[in-house]
């Protein structure tokens, strides 16, 4: 059994969400089916400049499993683009968007990388330089956000018995190039169904809220927003407020919905659908032929691309 995950997004603002069904299949844009089976796209944060919606992806393909980030392009509900944004030797997911002192930057994890690494936008959308690695921690899915004047950062660990998906840790900073302290508290936050970091952190009201995934009884089953009630260099405290599941979305991907982002324009998620295939053998030798092969590596771009 395998994941396949859809992409879409919603011209509404992020705080929607906290609304009792606030996503509706009828308002939900849905980016393309991938070209080839075993691929999927997963992990979406969006932004609109200039009456674009871009869309940053991690693209997934099961013969590699090695996540590049990519990107879509809409002009109203029109794909108009697509592409490669970043892709290094080590998986990259979760590309988080984060502006700051006029500078558009994305944390893409990279926790094979052995730490956490903030990318600077030199050319919107697909050129992006790393400036600062923030934590030589390899964070999962970390998720920053400027609070009461200070930066937050919440973020999973890897380690046994599925660490990544049943602990929450949190670091935080005055700069957001650091340097990053851990809070006291870590892990802040236990257990398989609201620990790991799902999407953007966003003030409503003066309140923060955090989406973070049940893992239980599968890996990226539901979000679940969290109400930050206690949030301090010493203190941490949150209660569960809402629940969001991808029933009647997507017909076919009703297993899990594991990404809620956005701002005060957009809301992008992604849903899940759990996969059976006679074909998964030969996928799972063609992934070893590769590696066997050095075949795994990142795709070069061509010269059009890195003009």
């Amino acid at each position: 059994m395998y994941d396949e995950w859809r992409v879409g997004f919603a011209r509404r603002p992020i705080n929607h969400v906290l609304e009792p069904e606030a996503l509706t299949a009828d308002a939900i844009v849905w980016l393309p089916p991938c070209p080839r089976s075993f691929q999927f796209i997963a992990d979406p944060f969006g932004i609109e400049r200039d009456g674009v919606t871009t869309i940053f992806v991690e693209g997934f393909d099961y013969r590699v499993r090695r996540g590049e980030i990519h990107y879509y392009q809409y002009r109203g509900d029109d794909l108009i683009g697509q592409g490669l944004a970043l892709a290094e030797p080590f998986h990259l997911s979760y590309p988080s968007l984060i502006e700051d002192g006029g500078e558009l930057y994305m944390l893409p994890e990279g926790y094979k990388s052995g730490g956490l690494t903030l990318y600077r936008c030199e050319r919107f959308p697909d050129r992006w330089t790393p400036v600062q690695r923030l934590l030589d921690l390899p964070a999962i899915d970390a998720t920053v956000v400027k609070h009461d004047g200070r930066w937050w950062m919440f973020h999973a660990l890897p380690g046994p018995d599925d660490r990544a998906m049943r602990q929450l840790h949190v670091a935080y900073a005055d700069d957001l190039k650091g340097p990053w302290t851990s809070h006291p508290g870590n892990p802040v936050r236990t257990g398989f169904l609201e620990s790991r970091p799902g999407g953007t952190a966003f003030a409503h009201e003066g309140v923060l809220y955090l989406p973070v995934q049940e893992c239980r009884p599968t890996y990226g089953a539901a979000i679940r927003l969290l109400r930050i009630d206690a949030l301090t260099p010493t203190d941490f405290a949150a209660s569960l407020v809402h629940r969001i599941t991808p029933k009647g979305l997507l017909d076919g991907f009703a297993d899990g919905l594991h990404t809620v982002s956005g701002d005060d324009r957009l809301t992008v998620i992604d849903v899940k659908g759990l996969r059976r295939s006679p074909a998964e053998k030969r996928i799972k030798l063609q992934y070893k032929l590769r590696r066997l092969f050095g075949l795994n590596g990142p795709r070069r771009r061509n010269q059009a691309d890195a003009a």
